[in-house]
């Protein structure tokens, strides 16, 4: 698939559910599962495989949906493609944003409760998800907010802690774009219009995750969004804020980051597996609960493959964009699924001539810059198949030799949650795993010729030798 190819696809999230119970990427829990600790640790367990389902929730009438996309097999299933077409999809948002279509009537609108109408942690099903938790947390939740000053849309992840019936407090992290607008809502002395959207397009979904030079403070990531699905997202008016979001969301929370209040929040289990800490947190003081006619309350563990996962897809994009027009031998990336598919990358070159002996080092560099949160970047030849880890460390221990080919960049910036880091300083780790150009044939693979057969050709039987039988 071709990235400027403007294929519209339904990134809708029922569509995708859709798609992921067609592949038998869903499964279904017949028990009553507790949202406290145990649908969180059920989750864990079960890490990395199909999306569960849980129809039954104690206390609560609205199911859970956990690991949506945790793995590779559950995104292609979702989106109805292939990595490299959801890379592609991916790609062509950063380069082709469609801005969003206002529509006068939603699903989300089919159900709306003010405030007095409802009571969070009853008519939610927020869970608690380690024993070391501070409470009950929303972790799926999208926040969709316009900058009080640029206008700008921006979504993004953030935790959000139950606090009461109408009110949770949310983590911002420093350097985000929601925590640039809450601090300018802050010095105009006015509450922050945000939407928690719950349960929404995939789209908005990868948009949200994108971090990094791909994703300006001045881009509108609904239109961004738009872009990845190749026709506008769909968004309608909020009915208590002065804001719009996506249509077909299952869930939103419509509210106000107030101004002047600080609560504390955390620790919680985060995606380095570790507990944050915890720290002072604005106040979300919700106005509305909206919600679609039976709709499906998604919840991502934050210690989980679904929080990384997320990122995988739109940070290989960002990079290869990056990295193709600075260092044209580049030919491919892989986020490490080791590295938290964030901090470790590989990068595969295509060396041809003498003159393009060290853009290999060139593209490294040109990585970190990309990403502040990698920390160990690889170089390796054309003939390394960066997905398969056992061929990345082939290429490390026969072609890699350390007094020459690591080099190491002191006092760089990384993700403050990096405990071996001093508070997000650490030094990051470039490996030179290619050959020189002159040594090609050298360290050149003995070959083999291709053959046609499959393992289904080959008998588990008797071995046809007497003595073996």
């Amino acid at each position: 698939m071709n990235a400027s190819t403007q294929i519209a696809i339904d990134t809708g999230f029922r569509a995708a559910l859709k798609r992921m119970h067609a592949a038998g990427r869903i499964r279904t829990y017949p028990g009553v599962a507790n949202p406290e600790f145990e649908v969180a640790g059920m989750m864990k367990k079960l890490d990395g495989g199909p999306a569960l389902l849980f129809p039954k929730v104690k206390g609560h009438a609205l199911p859970i949906l956990g690991n949506l996309i945790s793995c590779k097999e559950n995104c292609e299933a979702a989106f109805g493609t292939d990595y490299r077409g959801i890379r592609d999809f991916v790609a062509r948002a950063f380069g082709n944003p469609i801005p969003p279509v206002l529509v006068a009537k939603a699903p989300v609108h089919e159900n709306v409760k003010k405030p007095g109408e409802f009571d969070l942690g009853r008519d939610l099903p927020i869970m608690r998800h380690t024993d070391g938790d501070n409470g009950r947390f929303i972790t799926a939740g999208i926040i969709v907010v316009q900058d009080p000053e640029t206008g700008v849309y921006n979504a993004s992840y953030h935790r959000l802690q139950l606090l009461g019936p109408n009110r949770t407090a949310i983590k911002l992290d420093f350097g985000r774009h929601l925590r640039a607008a809450y601090e300018r809502a802050q010095k105009l002395g006015k509450p922050l219009p945000i939407a928690v959207c719950i349960g929404t397009d995939l789209a908005v979904h990868y948009t949200a995750a994108t971090m990094g030079s791909q994703m300006p403070e001045s881009a509108d990531e609904l239109a961004v969004a738009g872009g990845l699905r190749g026709e506008p997202i769909p968004v309608v008016k909020a009915q208590t804020q002065p804001i719009h979001y996506p249509a077909e969301t299952e869930i939103v929370l419509e509210g106000m980051l107030l101004p002047n209040e600080v609560v504390r929040e955390g620790p919680f289990g985060e995606f380095v597996g570790y507990l944050s800490p915890e720290g002072d947190a604005p106040i979300f003081e919700v106005t509305a609960l909206c919600h679609r006619n039976q709709p499906i309350y998604h919840a991502i563990n934050g210690v989980g493959r679904e929080t990384i996962m997320l990122r995988k897809y739109v940070m290989e994009a960002s990079l290869m964009k990056a990295l193709s027009a600075a260092v044209p031998i580049v030919q491919d990336v892989e986020m490490t699924a080791g590295g938290l598919h964030r901090f470790h990358a590989v990068i595969k070159v295509k060396k041809t001539n003498a003159m393009q002996e060290g853009f290999q080092r060139n593209a490294i560099l040109a990585a970190f810059a990309t990403l502040k949160d990698l920390d160990l970047v690889i170089a390796v030849d054309e003939d390394i198949d960066i997905q398969d880890p056992n061929d990345v460390e082939y290429a490390l221990a026969m072609r890699m030799e350390a007094s020459r080919d690591l080099f190491i960049i002191p006092g760089a910036r990384t993700h403050e949650y990096v405990r071996a880091s001093d508070n997000g300083i650490r030094a990051k780790v470039g490996i030179d795993a290619t050959v020189p150009i002159e040594e090609k044939e050298r360290f050149a693979r003995a070959p083999f010729r291709t053959v046609d057969v499959t393992l289904d050709a080959f008998g588990a039987g008797k071995s046809g030798i007497g003595w073996l039988d």
